[in-house]
């Protein structure tokens, strides 16, 4: 029969946080909590990392710092285009008030001209 994983609960590993936080040693905090001492120095890394990242919990995706930059940069040039795309039917309706007024009606037909 095969071990299960054990699991924490956010409130579980921020209380070992702050243990550690007030000094108490590594080893001293796993022994009491019988959590192995990697376990525990990689919970304070992700905590001192990001306090309010660390441990999302059961079904919280946490995400880089690359994969954000990623999002924020593909958000700025999907900005920058629909600006563009904006501006760019701003002129066309323009220039269909200005061709109304004026009376002068294009054709969707092509002439003959080359």
């Amino acid at each position: 029969m095969g071990l299960s994983r054990r699991r924490f609960t956010r409130e579980f590993k921020l209380a070992a946080v702050r243990r550690l936080e007030e000094g108490v040693r590594v080893t001293e905090v796993a022994r009491a909590l019988e959590v192995n001492a990697t376990v525990l120095q990689r919970w304070w890394r992700e905590f001192r990392q990001g306090p309010g990242n660390a441990f999302p919990g059961v079904g919280k995706r946490r995400w880089s710092e690359g994969h954000i930059a990623q999002l924020e940069r593909k958000i700025g040039q999907q900005t920058l285009e629909i600006d563009f795309l904006k501006g760019c039917l701003q002129r066309i309706e323009q220039q269909r008030m200005l061709q109304a007024c004026n009376g002068n009606r294009r054709s969707a037909k092509r002439s003959g001209k080359i």
